[in-house]
């Protein structure tokens, strides 16, 4: 059977991202038969409806990626209450030209990690709001708003709490579920 591939996009660009090592550490707890491709964000130019005639080679290679993916994970910080400008952007050009959305029946899940102790809530509402819009089913539960303090994940994603652990591993297996129901 080939391998399931998940296109991951993390939404915060900084090289010590808490959101990449939850990422990371959601990876190691994949089974097999998963692979996840991480999703090149942070040089996109800003979504501009005048390329839409004539795709850049930024905006091509993300949507050929969306495309050559199973499912979607988005793991997003929160900036000022809300999504970060770049991840949205990436959903904007993912979803563009009109017609020719690439995100459409791609199943999906949002999580994130803070060191705010409601983690990334309301940033999550509003992804999710915006898959919604261009079709791509989100897993609704279990959420996932991780309330980040140092030692929780190292930089290779090992977890340092039995108890995040156990709470992730059962998110995943909801999103694998997930993933198997949307791809029959």
């Amino acid at each position: 059977m080939s391998k399931t591939k998940v296109a991951v996009f993390v939404g915060s660009l900084r090289k010590d991202s808490i959101n990449k090592k939850l990422a990371k550490a959601v990876e190691k707890l994949m089974p097999a038969g998963y692979e996840f491709e991480y999703v090149d964000i942070g040089e996109l130019p800003l979504y501009n409806q005048d390329y839409d005639a004539d795709y850049p080679a930024p905006y091509r290679r993300l949507k050929q990626q969306i495309e050559g993916a199973d499912a979607l994970l988005f793991v997003t910080p929160e900036y000022n209450r809300s999504v970060p400008g770049v991840l949205k952007n990436a959903i904007d050009i993912g979803s563009r030209p009109w017609g020719k959305n690439s995100f459409a029946g791609k199943p999906a899940a949002v999580i994130g990690a803070s060191i705010g102790t409601i983690g990334t809530a309301i940033a999550q509402q509003h992804v999710r709001g915006s898959l919604a819009f261009v079709d791509a089913p989100t897993l609704a539960q279990p959420e996932v708003f991780i309330h980040f303090k140092e030692g929780l994940f190292d930089d290779e994603g090992n977890i340092g709490s039995d108890e995040t652990r156990k709470f992730l591993q059962a998110f995943v297996g909801k999103y694998v579920d997930w993933v198997a129901k949307h791809r029959s």
